[in-house]
């Protein structure tokens, strides 16, 4: 068994959909929050830091901060387009 099948509440005939349903959402919002801080680090990491070192320059602190910024924005208008669609 793997471990996403194994996290799961069983799927007898007591089951309760709705925790089943909830306990899929909740790992679907960890997913989600670790890619996005994958990628907005990666992203923004190699945009913003041209010459890594012991600490950031202010420059480097700046334009990471917007490049988060730029990135939640985007996927906002992402998110919101396609929950608007599919009702």
């Amino acid at each position: 068994m793997d471990s996403f099948s194994s996290s799961l509440p069983s799927s007898g005939p007591s089951a309760n959909p709705d925790a089943v349903m909830e306990q899929i959402k909740a790992q679907l919002a960890q997913a989600y929050a670790q890619e996005f801080l994958e990628t907005v680090g990666n992203k923004c990491f190699e945009k913003c830091v041209t010459k890594p070192g012991s600490s950031l320059s202010g420059s480097e602190s700046s334009c990471i901060s917007r490049c988060v910024d730029r990135y939640i924005e985007a996927t906002g208008i992402v998110s919101r387009a396609l929950f608007s669609s599919q009702r």
